[in-house]
């Protein structure tokens, strides 16, 4: 008799998550957050604090981490002639100063609308998109459009954050090898790192390198299909470097483990893979959905949080987990009152 593996549908994905368990806050220190430890070979669970993170690294292990930078992607304009408030929401720039945009609310803003951001910063609305967005294009006077940006921009805090973005947002949703500015929402697992962990990585002898995804807002949104094989990934921009490719490659031919910290470093691995389980240097955009039953190919570790009920991420942390045993640690997550979505707290699998 062949045994055929289960095919999951939406609903098995769900649980309930009450608001006293999502993180308003990130902890005092990035490092002092708390780590669950997975062993997927015996399906023990341990509760450890992420600094201790270390202790389950070898010499010559790899840590990837994505060094995408979140920029401030929420803008506030008035549409002129009417000085009706509307918020402009930067997704992605298709060339220069033209831009795919959210905005709020949409029924106001129309195509040939400009919207006023100060006196010498505007833009007008030149296109719709089918998600229901807009194309626009910046026009300003001096300086470089991402300058702007930066001076008028708010941090692009996730949905489920109540609160309003405060000062120390700009620097606590932004990980400390954020370099490759791109993101509008932060590889979360990577913000529990601090430069002090990443030397006691290095005194061990374990690698560290890089991948670039720049996470967008199809990371918040809900999958609607019960038959998760009609679910479309929103396209992501990546690179995997020459060195980065290098570096896995050499830890693979030494028989060492690559983890992989957070969800979209995962994405752009698995993305990359080649046959006899090597990378190429890539760069492009990926779609890739990875959701149980899926063979990783590349990531033997993952760091990750705790996510969203019926979310892509805890599809994938599913697959790599195990539906069950992921379903039981979630259920002891919240039995010690650990902290969950992006400001809260880590799992480490292996």
């Amino acid at each position: 008799m062949i045994n055929k593996k289960p095919k999951f549908k939406l609903v098995d994905f769900d649980y309930p998550l009450p608001q006293k368990y999502i993180a308003q806050y990130p902890a005092k220190q990035r490092d002092r957050s708390k780590l669950m430890v997975i062993h997927r070979d015996t399906g023990e669970i341990e509760h450890k604090q992420f600094s201790n993170l270390v202790q389950y690294t070898r010499k010559n292990d790899l840590i990837i981490t994505n060094n995408t930078q979140v920029f401030p992607a929420r803008l506030f304009a008035t549409k002129d002639r009417t000085d009706a408030k509307v918020e402009v929401f930067l997704l992605r720039e298709l060339e220069n100063d033209l831009w795919e945009v959210m905005v709020r609310p949409a029924r106001k803003v129309r195509i040939g609308n400009k919207l006023m951001f100060s006196k010498h910063f505007h833009c007008d609305v030149i296109d719709n998109t089918v998600s229901g967005g807009r194309v626009v294009r910046f026009e300003y006077d001096g300086d470089h459009i991402y300058n702007i940006i930066d001076r008028v921009g708010i941090s692009p805090l996730p949905p489920y954050i109540t609160r309003t973005p405060e000062a120390m947002d700009k620097k606590r949703y932004q990980t400390v090898f954020a370099k490759v500015r791109g993101a509008v929402a932060a590889p979360t697992a990577g913000l529990h790192f601090t430069q002090g962990l990443l030397n006691r990585f290095n005194k061990k002898g374990v690698k560290h390198g890089n991948v670039t995804l720049h996470i967008g807002l199809g990371t918040f949104r809900p999958v609607q299909v019960e038959d998760l094989n009609r679910h479309q990934m929103d396209s992501e921009y990546f690179e995997v470097t020459p060195k980065t490719a290098l570096q896995i490659n050499e830890t693979k031919k030494k028989r060492r483990r690559v983890f992989a910290v957070g969800t979209s470093t995962v994405r752009a691995l698995e993305t990359v893979v080649v046959s006899g389980f090597q990378v190429t240097p890539k760069r492009g955009w990926t779609d890739k959905f990875i959701y149980p039953p899926y063979d990783f190919k590349m990531v033997d570790g993952m760091i990750t949080n705790f996510h969203q009920p019926k979310s892509t991420l805890l599809m994938m942390v599913s697959a790599f987990g195990g539906h069950d045993l992921i379903k039981k640690a979630y259920r002891e997550a919240k039995k010690n009152d650990y902290r969950f979505l992006s400001y809260g707290d880590a799992m480490l699998i292996i």
